[in-house]
């Protein structure tokens, strides 16, 4: 019997969620199938109904859906809760448990991309505090990061993060830039700035140290001009993409029962997609 999982958003074509998943079911020989469903806001609780059903192992969850699926799962991990928000959803026995491995992607992506970046890391910005903010506030958290900065235009946005996440978070407007900076080891931007040809009014990275790391949670365009300013600065730079293929591998494992790879192979397949 054919496996089926899935990603659900509002719109969905965008998504690479099928490509990622697709390969893997083809590379390891499953009998299962992933697709891209467009669930619209009030068509989400009819869809729960088809989970419980059994239609599916489970699947993914993108925007605008990571917050409303939290209170529609019958369990939600422990560290979804505190991220606030489900990506991943696994169906066992007609309930639905929700879960979040974009930590997990974030983490991923710098491990692979950035061997070493959090050894003796005290110091580290993060931009904007959405929900993309939150599981990158608890992944910095889970590897000891002393001291995490949270700078975003309404600076009463990043406070009310900072206090729902019990961690070593400050909250600070863009400005604060300029006073952090020359002591931050570690840039992410967690805001959609980047995309569409947008980009942040002054932040000079000429600030940050020799040996900062900056990374972008955006991945189209794959270089960002955050990205390509610390390129030019000749900073370390780590992209968004390899957030999207890591925070895939922890669902594929739960539905079809194997741990695929993130492979230099997959990741060149997904880059011929992008924008440049």
């Amino acid at each position: 019997m054919t496996t089926k999982a899935f990603v659900i958003g509002h719109p969905i074509n965008h998504s690479r969620s099928p490509l990622i998943h697709g390969t893997w079911l083809t590379e390891h020989g499953i009998d299962g199938s992933y697709e891209a469903i467009d669930v619209a806001p009030a068509e989400l609780l009819a869809f729960f109904e088809r989970l419980r059903g059994g239609e599916f192992a489970g699947g993914n969850v993108t925007i605008p859906h990571k917050e409303a699926v939290f209170a529609l799962c019958d369990s939600v991990d422990p560290l979804a809760k505190t991220i606030g928000a489900v990506n991943t959803l696994v169906v066992r026995d007609g309930k639905v448990h929700g879960t979040n491995t974009d930590y997990l992607g974030f983490l991923g992506n710098l491990d692979a991309g950035a061997p070493g970046w959090a050894d003796s890391l005290d110091e580290a910005i993060v931009l904007g505090a959405g929900g993309a903010a939150r599981a990158v506030l608890v992944a910095l958290r889970s590897r000891g990061v002393r001291q995490v900065h949270i700078l975003n235009r309404t600076v009463a946005n990043a406070a009310q993060l900072a206090s729902h996440i019990d961690g070593p978070f400050s909250a600070h407007g863009y400005e604060a830039f300029a006073e952090l900076g020359p002591k931050a080891g570690l840039v992410v931007n967690t805001s959609s700035i980047g995309m569409h040809g947008t980009r942040f009014e002054g932040l000079d990275l000429g600030l940050l140290p020799k040996t900062a790391l900056v990374t972008d949670i955006v991945y189209t365009p794959q270089v960002t001009p955050l990205l390509a300013d610390a390129k030019a600065l000749a900073l370390r730079t780590v992209d968004g993409l390899g957030m999207l293929l890591h925070q895939a591998v922890p669902g594929f494992e739960a539905w079809f029962g194997t741990r695929p790879l993130v492979t230099p192979a997959l990741r060149a397949r997904i880059e011929a997609t992008l924008e440049h």
